[in-house]
């Protein structure tokens, strides 16, 4: 899923401090301004991601957000299917059944089970 949502990005003491007001458990800091607009990228990403897995109800984005002085609205923009993938990414064994006639010929002709499986799953949910 393709998210955007409105942060707030606050100078503090040297760091850029970065607040969602819609998700008030996401925040992130960053040492410079660009660090800190990929800082919340990444928070964005990883919190409703988990909203996803764990099926919380994920708010709407507010239109018109005021920024306190010395403060900056930007949008920031997340998918958390890419996440996911980039961040996700570890084996998992499955266990399948196929004929023997099938595995004895896939076997002759060095066929990476894994890889097929990978390739067709991605085929069939149009990754």
């Amino acid at each position: 899923m393709k998210y955007t949502y409105p942060a707030i990005i606050t100078p503090r003491e040297g760091l850029y401090a970065v607040e969602f007001p819609d998700i008030e458990e996401c925040v992130t800091c960053a040492d410079t301004f660009p660090e800190a607009i990929f800082m919340a990228e990444d928070a964005l990403a990883l919190t409703l991601y988990g909203y996803e897995k764990t099926g919380k109800a994920i708010p709407p984005a507010t239109q018109s957000v005021h920024a306190p002085d010395g403060s900056v609205v930007t949008w920031i923009a997340c998918d958390t299917f890419e996440y996911q993938k980039r961040k996700n990414n570890k084996a998992v064994k499955k266990t399948l059944t196929i004929p023997e006639w099938l595995n004895e010929a896939a076997i002759a002709r060095e066929i990476n089970f894994s890889q097929v499986l990978q390739d067709g799953l991605k085929a069939q949910l149009g990754i």
